[in-house]
């Protein structure tokens, strides 16, 4: 059964807004966010440093996120770095200077105080990494690992 004309019209129109969302950042405040990058309509990019922001191809931001470029007490800009095909949960906080890898995921409301290796699920305040060596698709969506295929020393002859 296929889907009702209206829910294929309301999708194509949020497709539509994350890209009109992504090229206001882009041209208007200079933010460098590739491609396919999703991010919510509640979600905070710093304005106070926007050429700080540097977010991947294909990554989620998620509603009520907040990604800091300056340090307002010290008087300092850090850019954040943000890897391709990550995800970034609802109310997450990332602190100036942090890199978060390529397939990563945030959880829900945690704070990110250092980097995060490539490949790793992060959770809590401060962030700490709970599972590494994953794998994600588009928007930080989980692949099954692949599995290596049996050494020749393991076949009996």
């Amino acid at each position: 059964m296929s889907r009702p004309i209206i829910s294929r019209a309301r999708s194509r129109l949020a497709l539509l807004n994350y890209e009109l969302r992504r090229l206001y950042f882009v041209h208007f405040w200079k933010m460098d966010i590739q491609k396919g990058t999703r991010i919510s309509l509640s979600a905070k990019l710093d304005k106070t440093n926007p050429s700080g922001v540097h977010i991947g191809r294909n990554t989620a931001i998620a509603f009520r996120s907040a990604i800091i470029t300056h340090d307002f007490i010290n008087g300092k800009h850090k850019d954040v770095f943000i890897g391709d095909n990550c995800l970034i949960g609802a109310g997450v906080i990332i602190l100036p200077g942090v890199r978060v890898g390529n397939n990563c995921i945030v959880s829900a409301n945690s704070v990110v105080l250092q980097n995060v290796p490539s490949g790793s699920v992060v959770i809590g305040n401060p962030a700490k990494i709970v599972q590494g060596n994953i794998i994600t698709g588009p928007h930080g969506t989980r692949r099954p690992a692949i599995e290596s295929p049996r050494e020749t020393s393991d076949v009996m002859l």
